[in-house]
């Protein structure tokens, strides 16, 4: 406003507020002097003793539990009226307390896991998914163990039923079929019944296997599980029924010797998840390299940016990753 000051004693105010696109109410509006004081209070508004009382009645044992609403129409059925609820709620305000009131459970605030692999055998997920019974409201029960860092299954097995027991056994097995060393592994699970049972907490409390799970109702915490269930489901062989648990079994074994030794994943490079779990990630990356060498030489013509090279699959892998991890991760390429 200094300028078109500046300009007044030659140029009219409207004239100054058309040159600038400057409406004139604006211009007159921060001309004025701001008035700073203390608002005189409303000849209409409570006194001191009258908030006090009102005050004293929200906070009573009585209506300390209910909102203003109900407090106001609970003393007007008692022909009591204190003052509008608008008036609780400004008086509330004045001493700090416009909060929850009501008497309900109060959830705790679960914290998202953050889980990282470097390598396998280092964080495993599992979880239990229900395959469809021969007619309808029957179902078997698949249990399954995934490495996250390979997508490796390291463990299966169909059920009739979900069992503590069977889950707790089938984590037995696999933790000695893949020499697990006391405080080698985490166990990454959803908050279900088997997942928090005490057999299995036991057991993981014997093995010395960190134990971790999702927060309540959030299926994104574990992604792996549910991503892999997906791929057995929407496979074209998949079945709309099993016949039997015998049915259900041979598929999986099927289905597992596939995933495990066929599937190029596209996770990991379109590396299988037991090259990546045996470790022949090297193995694998020299001879695409060879091949890609053996091509460029051939017809370098064809490759406009240079020697191609392998994609390489990551070399860690998050659950939840961080917020720093996720802006490196857009800023700058992987590296195996």
């Amino acid at each position: 406003m200094s300028a078109v000051q500046q300009c007044l004693p030659t140029l009219s105010v409207m004239a100054v507020c058309l040159a600038l696109g400057l409406a004139r109410a604006s211009f007159y509006r921060h001309s004025k002097p701001r008035f700073v004081g203390v608002r005189k209070p409303s000849p209409r508004a409570l006194d001191g003793v009258e908030r006090a009382a009102v005050l004293s009645a929200l906070n009573s044992e009585r209506f300390c539990d209910l909102a203003p609403a109900q407090v106001y129409a609970t003393l007007l059925d008692e022909d009591c009226y204190l003052c509008s609820e608008r008036t609780m709620y400004r008086i509330l305000a004045a001493n700090a307390q416009v909060k929850e009131r009501r008497d309900h459970a109060r959830r705790p605030n679960y914290a998202a896991p953050q889980l990282l692999a470097r390598r396998p055998k280092e964080l495993w997920s599992w979880d239990i998914t229900k395959l469809l019974g021969p007619v309808k409201w029957s179902y078997f029960h698949l249990y399954v163990i995934l490495d996250v860092f390979s997508r490796y299954v390291v463990g299966w097995m169909v059920a009739p039923k979900e069992s503590a027991a069977l889950a707790k056994k089938l984590i037995a097995e696999s933790c000695e079929r893949e020499g697990i060393k006391p405080d080698q592994l985490t166990l990454h699970a959803d908050r279900g019944t088997s997942m928090r049972s005490k057999p299995v907490e036991l057991l993981l409390a014997d093995l010395r296997v960190e134990r971790t799970h999702s927060r309540p109702q959030v299926s994104n915490d574990n992604p792996f599980s549910e991503a892999h269930f997906r791929t057995l489901k929407y496979r074209p062989d998949f079945p709309e029924r099993f016949d039997s648990i015998e049915h259900a079994r041979e598929h999986c074994v099927d289905f597992f010797d596939w995933y495990n030794d066929e599937h190029r994943h596209s996770g990991l490079a379109l590396m299988t998840p037991r090259d990546v779990h045996k470790g022949k990630i090297n193995e694998r990356l020299a001879k695409r390299a060879a091949v890609l060498d053996v091509a460029f030489a051939t017809n370098p013509e064809r490759f406009v940016r240079g020697n191609p090279r392998p994609a390489q699959p990551p070399s860690i892998v998050w659950i939840n990753p961080p917020q720093s991890h996720v802006a490196d991760a857009k800023t700058e390429p992987a590296v195996a």
